[in-house]
């Protein structure tokens, strides 16, 4: 198959040996589980639980308050010993509402769902409501409600599922061992969501890092023919949707625009495993596979982790740590954010935790910029990260806004190949945060105001209405008088 030109791109020291040869490992229970309510794109979902409740694996714990959410299931059995805020991997830092069980060691499951024998026969409708109910969200980390994402057969005109299994981050390596180790199911949850969408064709996107998951993978879609699997090239972020996209079908998304718009949508491959595992086995999403990895762990590997474990646990089957991590991360090294400390739980969308030591890390003094256009050559987006630096160092944000700064994905490309050392990231970042901030108070003010003149017109008619109908008093009492006369 044809592979497209992209543009930009780095090529990052991968240390991916670290843990690709480590196959998926059941992780034992840990004393407590965690489980915020936030753990998705939108709306926290609500809690339906209460402290002293007693719960099965598998049971809801949390609603979903709109589509755009997540249903949250019990990871175990065991009693809910309080719904409170406690610490959460998030790059604010700040704790979040969560249900915390105390599991009973049983991981008794409650009554399922029952199987969709043959998923292929029940309308699309059907599998999409089986989906989110289960509360599956996209794997590889953005955590996009995936029954959304199936539901836009119903919105656009599509033609491909483009199933990504690149994995570009260094370090991470649960979708390839997902791959090796789940390969028929995979194939299976895609061939499920492409019948969800209604599309024909199904492609397989995985770098070429990975052969041993190409060819397990390609044997898997042998026997069906509307399925490719294709290697990608090693290139870091090949694993961006639109990126990925573009370098497969040749097709570019428009900056803010989705990847529906060409046509194509986009799944991880553990994804599909979820996909799988919901729709023929009623299985709702508790678990999910991670990546525990860095030269500071003495013993790294992957997980099969129930949501909610804390991230001392899974270090602490790992045999610990070596020497003192110098950062630990939640995720991969290039888009991945600091932890707090290793209090935090896995959530749904946590790909990896990576621990990194001094020898992994090189901190060096920001320098003056010395225009040598390495950040455009190698922004996979297209974008001038120095002029946006240099504009947002002068607070011109809304400037910064025109030449693209909203587009940026953090993928940390312009910030890797600075000769200077220029945080570029963090500029960008900080950015955006400030304009979504004023964005949202100018919605708001918005909003206050037509609530305002609202209720300005409301009192006004009211007013001349009163007016009018003191008016017909007054000339009804004229008539009758007239009349009496």
């Amino acid at each position: 198959m044809k592979m497209f030109r992209i543009r930009g791109g780095i090529h990052p020291i991968y240390r991916k040996e670290l843990a690709s040869e480590q196959r998926i490992q059941p992780l034992p229970m840990a004393q407590r589980l965690s489980i915020p309510l936030q753990q998705h794109v939108g709306a926290a979902a609500i809690s339906l639980v209460e402290t002293g409740q007693y719960v099965k694996k598998g049971q809801k714990i949390a609603m979903a308050p709109s589509a755009m959410s997540a249903t949250l299931h019990a990871p175990t059995s065991g009693t809910v010993v309080v719904v409170e805020e406690t610490p959460a991997p998030h790059v604010s830092g700040l704790p979040q509402l969560s249900i915390v069980i105390e599991p009973d060691g049983k991981d008794e499951w409650t009554e399922l769902a029952p199987p969709m024998v043959n998923p292929f026969a029940e309308p699309p409708e059907a599998i999409i409501a089986r989906i989110a109910e289960s509360g599956i969200v996209g794997q590889g980390g953005a955590v996009f409600p995936t029954a959304i994402k199936l539901g836009m057969g119903q919105q656009y005109r599509l033609d491909t599922l483009l199933l990504n299994g690149a994995e570009c981050e260094p370090y991470i390596t649960c979708d390839d061992r997902v791959m090796r180790e789940h390969a028929e199911e995979i194939i299976d949850g895609a061939r499920i969501m492409a019948h969800a969408l209604g599309v024909p064709n199904i492609i397989v996107a995985i770098k070429k890092n990975k052969p041993e998951a190409i060819e397990i993978m390609t044997r898997a879609a042998q026997p069906f023919p509307h399925i490719r699997v294709v290697g990608v090239k090693i290139q870091y972020p090949i694993g961006y949707a639109q990126y990925l996209t573009q370098a497969v079908t040749g097709r570019e998304t428009p900056a803010g625009r989705r990847n529906a718009e060409v046509g194509v949508v986009v799944q991880n491959v553990a994804t599909s495993l979820a996909v799988q595992r919901a729709v023929r086995h009623g299985q709702p999403l508790v678990s999910r596979v991670v990546t525990v990895t860095g030269t500071a762990i003495k013993s790294p590997g992957n997980f099969e982790v129930p949501i909610g474990t804390p991230v001392a646990h899974l270090i602490e089957q790992c045999g610990g740590f070596t020497t003192q991590p110098k950062y630990l991360v939640n995720g991969g090294p290039m888009m991945g954010f600091q932890l707090p400390n290793t209090d935090v739980p896995i959530v749904k969308g946590c790909v990896g935790i990576v621990a990194m030591s001094e020898d992994e890390t090189v901190d060096r003094d920001e320098n003056p910029c010395i225009r040598c256009g390495s950040c455009m050559e190698v922004c996979p987006i297209g974008l001038p990260p120095v002029e946006m630096a240099m504009l947002i160092r002068k607070d011109r944000l809304e400037d910064a806004a025109k030449l693209g700064v909203g587009d940026c994905i953090a993928c940390g490309s312009c910030a890797w190949a600075c000769p200077s050392h220029i945080p570029l990231v963090q500029y960008f970042n900080h950015a955006n945060g400030a304009l979504w901030t004023e964005d949202k108070q100018r919605r708001k003010n918005e909003r206050l105001k037509t609530m305002s003149e609202t209720r300005a017109q409301r009192l006004e008619i009211a007013r001349q209405e009163k007016l009018a109908a003191h008016a017909a008093r007054k000339a009804k009492q004229a008539a009758v008088q007239g009349a009496t006369e």
